[in-house]
């Protein structure tokens, strides 16, 4: 489970995290990063043998061919693999900045590229390391890591440098004032942020990494963490005859994940067919716990299209938390409507109230039959100053609500899910946003 990557295991005070890979969640229950104990799989030999059958899982081992015509794919040790369905889970790839790329080895060397629980361990021994590390990307990886580091850093002398080219963080998704705030809460974790920036070139000089922006500022530091983005890995649609999709990348597949007559994606890697928003590529984990378990049913014959909206959280630390559900760009028109935050509105106190750790996981299988609105009077959307304690923000698309954030709001995205789901147009999104009970304590 790669979310605690960039959240909870910096959060961890027992210095032998990196061997247990255990982290305690915020309500300080532990839990591992491994989805199961080795002891749930069964070795590939033991397949045909296996009275109820079982899992196995071969590792070392790469798909370098698929032969879709005779059922088997071949691995880069010639060995042959027969299927008669066959699930393609494939992710993708962390992408580098190519100005880094062709910096050459002295500055890929001081640069990480985060994805994998080595780039977590070899992160985590860096920062100890160094006095200054710059995380370039304005996104969720990004922004997480940066108050992790930044949270670190009040301990020890780590200087930690955000920068992205939006003009404030996770600007592509929040609206501008909500970026706005996010940008000043990151800045308090003890991270230096650097907005609209555009990196022209990277170079090694005197033991420091210079990065040279567009307009001229220059910033030296020690590491660099590329966090801008994720390329899917499609290397087996040659030899599959699989189709890419030229607009969102990823393999494209109908609405129950199909691509072929036996063959299914899912994950990262899945373009899928949403019967509600469309086509679309999600790079989250519970899409990938959601489609995968769709892809799973649909290859025993369950014949279900996907219409069950995966969500995704991010935490900047324990304090502020959010979670979002659909389409969320922040170039759509969007309605905020906000309440003041009590104590128990954060990730730590949900968590703790909940008694789950990995939200996505206890919310995958909710959907919420037609809620009862509360009947307070309707709530003034603020933009006020900033106090953005907690809220709904609406995302809308020909005036139809398509996405939602619930900002410090918990434990109700079946109801964001059913609203999406409905498909509804809607006079007054303040009286939809009653449904979540945010002006109730």
């Amino acid at each position: 489970m790669r979310p605690p990557l960039s959240k909870e295991l910096w959060f961890s005070d027992d210095p032998s995290v990196t061997d247990t890979l255990r982290f305690k969640q915020w309500n300080g229950k532990e839990r591992s990063i491994y989805f199961q104990p080795a002891s749930f799989y069964i070795s590939p030999e033991e397949l045909d043998s296996a009275e109820n059958g079982g899992v196995a899982v071969l590792t070392g081992k790469k798909v370098v061919h698929m032969d879709v015509r005779g059922n088997k794919v071949k691995l880069d040790d010639e060995t042959e693999i027969s299927y008669d369905k066959c699930l393609i889970a494939t992710g993708g790839v962390p992408r580098n900045l190519q100005v880094i790329e062709r910096a050459g080895d002295e500055v890929m060397k001081r640069t990480t590229l985060f994805r994998k629980i080595e780039d977590f361990k070899a992160l985590d021994k860096v920062s100890r390391n160094i006095q200054s590390v710059t995380i370039i990307g304005g996104g969720f990886l990004g922004s997480e890591l940066a108050c992790a580091l930044g949270r670190r850093s009040n301990e020890s002398d780590l200087e930690v440098i955000q920068m992205f080219p939006e003009k404030g963080n996770m600007g592509k998704v929040l609206p501008e004032y909500l970026s706005n705030w996010t940008t000043a809460k990151v800045k308090r974790e003890g991270v230096k942020v650097i907005a609209e920036a555009l990196v022209k070139s990277v170079t090694c000089k005197d033991d420091k990494l210079e990065i040279q922006l567009k307009d001229g500022r220059l910033v030296k530091t020690d590491h660099i963490v590329a966090a801008v983005g994720l390329e899917p890995n499609v290397d087996l649609a040659k030899s599959a005859g699989l189709e890419v999709d030229s607009d969102f990348g990823g393999y494209r597949v109908n609405a129950e994940l199909q691509a072929r007559s036996n063959i299914w994606v899912a994950g990262d890697a899945a373009c899928f067919y949403d019967i509600r928003l469309g086509r679309r590529r999600v790079e989250h984990h519970d899409h990938a716990v959601v489609s995968g378990r769709l892809a799973g049913e649909n290859m025993t014959g369950a014949n279900k299209p996907y219409w069950h909206q995966s969500m995704f959280w991010s935490d900047l630390g324990p304090d502020v938390g959010y979670e979002a559900i659909g389409i969320v760009d922040s170039s759509l028109p969007t309605v905020g409507v906000f309440a003041k935050a009590t104590a128990k509105d954060t990730p730590k106190a949900a968590t703790e109230e909940s008694g789950t750790g990995i939200r996505s996981e206890s919310e995958t299988e909710d959907t919420a039959v037609s809620p009862v609105a509360s009947s307070l009077p309707a709530p003034v959307v603020q933009q006020n100053k900033d106090d953005y304690g907690k809220g709904v923000i609406f995302y809308l698309r020909d005036k139809v609500v398509v996405g939602i954030i619930l900002w410090n709001v918990f434990n109700r995205m079946p109801i964001a899910r059913k609203i999406i789901k409905d498909g509804e147009e809607h006079a007054d999104l303040n009286e939809v946003a009653k449904l979540f009970n945010i002006h109730e304590d």
